[in-house]
C-alpha cells in the first residue's frame, strides 16, 4: 500500500473485511490476473499530463485542467495553482506525499517528455478555449529544485502536440493547433543548451497528438491515428507519407500505440502495436514489423473490450497492460473496466494473445493516465468525461508477476548496487545476491503520458553474464535503441518476477569526431600541400588527441602542427612529395587517437599529377584596330583532373585579351584573343600565359607584334 499511516488506517480495516469475504477467490487468481486496489487519498488536480521523474516522484501537470474560465468554479486565468484546484504537483508514490505548485501560464493540453538531463520539457499549451488556440511557450521542470522555468518559445503555438526524443538527445515536436487555431504542420527540434531549431514543414496535415516512435535506424514512425502510416527522417527532415495502410480502415482516434520491447536476441527488430480507438470504439489491434523489407499491418489479437481513450503500459516482463477507455467517447455508461494483458501466444510462436488483467474500479476515459512505477506496479489515475469534474480516486495494479501460486507475494530479486549512469556499448556491473537466478535485465524508460499515449514509452533488454553475486551487463549499442535519458533498471528472475527498479541515466560515452578539409588536394611531384584536421568533442570529451596518417605515396613525408590537441581544435597536416613521386591518386587515412580506447579516422585524397602548357603559334602580328588569336593547350600528366583557369600578362597599352573558354577541366584547349586598338605602340611584346589548377601553376610565353 502506498499511503501515510493516518490516511490508511480506515481503508486498511475495510480492505481486511472484504478480504475475509472475497479473499480466497481473489488471491487464487492474483498470480494469473494480477490485482487492483484503490489508494485511500485523492488526486487534488485533474492529472492530464504525468511524468515519472528520476527521483521516483511523479510530476502531474494540469494547467487549467479542462476547466474553462467561462464555467463557474473554474480558474479565471493565471496563475493556476492550489487556490483554484489547478496548476501542477509532485506525487511521491512511496510516501503518498503531494506537493502542489502554481504555474504562470496554461499548460493544459501540452506535450511532455523527459530531457536527457532528467528535466521535464513542457511543450505548448492553451491560449484560449472554444475554439482552442495553441500556446507557443515551453518550459522545463527541474526535479533538483522543484521549479518551472520558461525557455525559448517555439515558432508557433502547439495545442495537442507530440514530442519524441531522438537518438542524439534532441526532442522533436510535431502537430498541435497553432495560435490562430490551425494545425501546426511543422517539425521543430529542441536541443538542451541551444534551444529550438528552425521549422521543417511537412507535406501533409497530421492529426492532433500523433503517435510517434523512434525506430532503431533513427527514423521516426507515425503509426496513427490516421489510416496511412508515415516515416520521418530527422537527418534529411523528409517524410515518406505512404509506408503502410491499416486494416481497420477508420481513424483510431484516442486508441493507443506501443513500440514493443526491443531485444538484442532479434537485433532490436522494431514492432509497433496499435490498439482500439474510434467511436464507437473497436477492440481490434494491429501489429507492424518495421524491420521487414516491406512493412505492413497485420491483425493482432482482440482486446476483451472496445476502448477509446485507453492507456497501454509496458511491464518489465515485456507484457503490455491495456486498460480503461469506453465503447463511446466520453461515455461513462459504456466504460471498459476489464483490463487486458498482451503477451506471447504460448501456442503460436511469434504471435501475441490477450489475457485478463482483472477489472479496475473506476471509469478511466478522457484525460486518464497510467504509469509504470519503480516497484513494477502500475498507477492509474484521472478520467474527465465532462468539464469541471474528474475521477479523483487513484488505483494501483499489481501485475501477476508479483504473486506466487498460492496468491501470496512472490519472492523478488534485489539489486544491491548499480551504476547511476551507463554509456552505449559499454559493460557495467549490477550487484545482486540473486545473480544465479536472473534471466532478464531490462531498461524501461521513465514514462510520460497524456491523451491515451505514452510519449517515449520504451523497453530495451540487455545481454548479460552472471557471476558470483554480480551481473556483467552490456548497455544498449546506441541512442536510436535507447535515447539518452533516465530509465528504470529491472532484473527479473527465472520465474519472471522483477526487482524493484533502480534509476540509471543512459549517456553517450565522452567522445570526439575528426574531419579534414579540403577533401582533395592536387600537387605536382617535388611540391607539397596541406589539409586542416579538426577535432570536435561530444558528451564532455576533454582528452588529448594525437594524429597519424597512412597511405602516403613512395618517398612522401607528412607532419602535423600541432601534433596533438586537447579536447577540441585543429591541426595542419603538411605533405611533401619528392620529384620522384609517381603520379597517381592516393587515399590518405588520418587517424586521431585518445589513449587506447577512442580512435577515429577520416580520409582525404592526395592527387600527385601535373599538366603541361603550350601555346601556338609562338608569334602573332596585328595592326591597327584588329584582333589576333593563339591556341593554348593543357595536357594532363597522370590523373590530373582539376579545373584549370587562365590569365595573361605583358599586354602593351591599348590592347586587351580574353580566353574562351575561361577554364578547362583536366586538359583541353582555349583560345586567347588579343585585341589591338588604334594608336597602340608598335613593337614586339612577350606575353606570359599562366594556367592554374588545384595549386599547380605553369606558364608559357608567346610574342605579340604590333605593326
Amino acid at each position: 500500500m502506498r499511503c501515510r499511516v493516518y490516511l490508511c488506517l480506515r481503508h486498511t480495516l475495510a480492505f481486511l473485511l472484504l478480504l475475509s469475504i472475497y479473499g480466497p477467490k481473489t488471491m487464487a487468481q492474483a498470480d494469473v490476473q494480477g490485482q487492483w486496489s484503490t489508494l485511500p487519498y485523492y488526486m487534488p488536480i485533474n492529472p492530464v499530463h504525468v511524468a515519472l521523474l528520476r527521483n521516483g516522484k511523479v510530476l502531474v501537470v494540469a494547467g487549467s485542467g479542462n476547466c474553462p474560465p467561462s464555467q463557474s468554479g473554474c480558474p479565471s486565468g493565471q496563475p493556476y495553482g492550489p487556490s483554484n484546484n489547478s496548476g501542477a504537483l509532485l506525487w511521491d508514490p512511496t510516501t503518498g506525499a503531494i506537493t502542489q505548485f502554481s504555474v504562470s501560464w496554461d499548460m493544459f493540453c501540452n506535450a511532455m517528455v523527459l530531457l536527457k538531463d532528467g528535466r521535464a520539457l513542457i511543450d505548448g499549451g492553451t491560449i484560449q478555449y472554444d475554439p482552442f488556440y495553441g500556446q507557443p511557450q515551453a518550459a522545463v521542470f527541474d526535479p533538483a529544485t522543484n521549479t518551472f522555468a520558461n525557455i525559448q518559445n517555439m515558432a508557433h503555438g502547439r495545442w495537442y502536440p507530440t514530442v519524441v526524443t531522438l537518438g542524439d538527445g534532441r526532442a522533436m515536436t510535431f502537430s498541435g493547433l497553432n495560435e490562430t487555431g490551425g494545425t501546426n504542420t511543422t517539425v521543430e527540434f529542441y536541443t538542451v543548451g541551444s534551444g529550438w531549431s528552425t521549422q521543417y514543414p511537412a507535406s501533409w496535415t497530421p492529426d492532433l497528438y500523433p503517435r510517434l516512435h523512434l525506430l532503431p535506424d533513427g527514423k521516426v514512425f507515425y503509426s496513427g491515428a490516421q489510416i496511412t502510416s508515415k516515416l520521418f527522417d530527422p537527418s534529411t527532415t523528409t517524410w515518406n507519407t505512404n509506408v503502410a495502410t491499416t486494416i481497420y480502415g477508420n481513424s483510431r482516434t484516442y486508441g493507443t500505440s506501443v513500440l514493443l520491447p526491443l531485444t538484442p536476441a532479434d537485433n532490436y527488430d522494431p514492432q509497433v502495436i496499435i490498439m482500439g480507438g474510434h467511436s464507437p470504439a473497436t477492440s481490434t489491434t494491429e501489429i507492424i514489423d518495421m524491420g521487414a523489407s516491406s512493412p505492413s499491418w497485420q491483425s493482432g489479437p482482440n482486446m476483451s473490450e472496445a476502448r477509446i481513450e485507453m492507456n497501454a503500459v509496458i511491464l518489465p516482463d515485456g507484457r503490455v497492460l491495456a486498460v480503461g477507455g469506453s465503447l463511446n467517447d466520453e461515455d461513462t455508461s459504456s466504460a471498459s473496466l476489464n483490463a487486458d494483458l498482451l503477451g506471447p501466444d504460448p501456442t503460436n510462436a511469434g504471435k501475441y494473445v490477450f489475457s485478463s488483467a482483472s477489472a479496475n474500479a473506476y471509469a478511466r476515459l478522457y484525460h486518464s493516465v497510467a504509469l509504470l512505477l519503480p516497484d513494477a506496479t502500475v498507477w492509474l489515475a484521472g478520467g474527465n468525461p465532462s468539464r469541471g469534474t474528474y475521477v479523483q480516486q487513484m488505483e494501483i495494479y499489481q501485475p501477476p508477476y508479483l504473486f506466487n501460486s498460492t496468491g501470496g507475494m512472490a519472492t523478488r530479486p534485489s539489486i544491491a548496487s548499480a551504476p547511476s549512469s551507463i554509456s552505449y556499448g559499454n559493460m557495467f556491473t549490477v550487484q545482486t545476491p540473486d545473480a544465479a537466478s536472473i534471466s532478464h535485465v531490462v531498461l524501461v524508460r521513465n514514462g510520460t503520458v497524456t491523451h491515451a499515449f505514452g510519449m517515449d514509452q520504451r523497453e530495451v533488454e540487455m545481454s548479460f553474464t552472471a557471476g558470483t553475486g554480480a551481473l556483467t551487463v552490456t548497455a544498449p549499442p546506441n541512442g536510436n535503441i535507447a535515447p539518452p535519458g533516465y530509465y528504470m533498471l529491472f532484473i527479473l528472475n527465472n520465474s519472471g518476477v522483477p526487482s524493484v527498479a533502480t534509476f540509471v541515466q543512459v549517456t553517450p560515452q565522452p567522445d570526439f569526431s575528426v574531419a579534414a578539409t579540403p577533401a582533395s588536394q592536387t600537387v605536382r611531384p617535388g611540391t607539397g600541400t596541406s589539409y586542416s584536421v579538426t577535432v570536435t568533442p561530444s558528451s564532455g570529451f576533454t582528452g588529448n588527441v594525437t594524429f597519424s596518417v597512412t597511405g602516403l605515396p613512395s618517398g612522401a613525408t607528412a607532419s602535423f602542427s600541432p601534433s596533438s590537441v586537447a579536447g577540441s581544435g585543429s591541426s595542419t597536416l603538411s605533405v611533401i612529395t619528392p620529384n620522384s613521386t609517381p603520379t597517381g591518386s592516393y587515399t590518405l587515412t588520418i587517424t586521431a587517437t585518445n589513449g587506447s580506447n577512442l580512435t577515429h579516422s577520416t580520409q582525404v585524397t592526395l592527387v600527385v599529377a601535373d599538366f603541361s602548357l603550350s601555346a601556338s603559334p609562338s608569334t602573332r602580328s596585328v595592326s591597327g584596330n584588329a584582333k589576333t588569336t593563339y591556341t593554348v593547350t593543357v595536357t594532363a600528366l597522370g590523373p590530373f583532373s582539376a579545373t584549370v583557369t587562365f590569365s595573361v600578362s605583358g599586354l602593351p597599352a591599348r590592347t586587351s585579351a580574353s580566353f574562351s573558354p575561361t577554364s578547362v577541366a583536366g586538359g583541353g584547349n582555349t583560345t586567347l584573343t588579343v585585341s589591338s586598338r588604334p594608336k597602340a605602340a608598335t613593337g614586339t611584346y612577350p606575353l606570359t600565359i599562366t594556367a592554374t589548377g588545384s595549386g599547380v601553376i605553369h606558364s608559357t610565353t608567346v610574342n605579340l607584334v604590333i605593326q
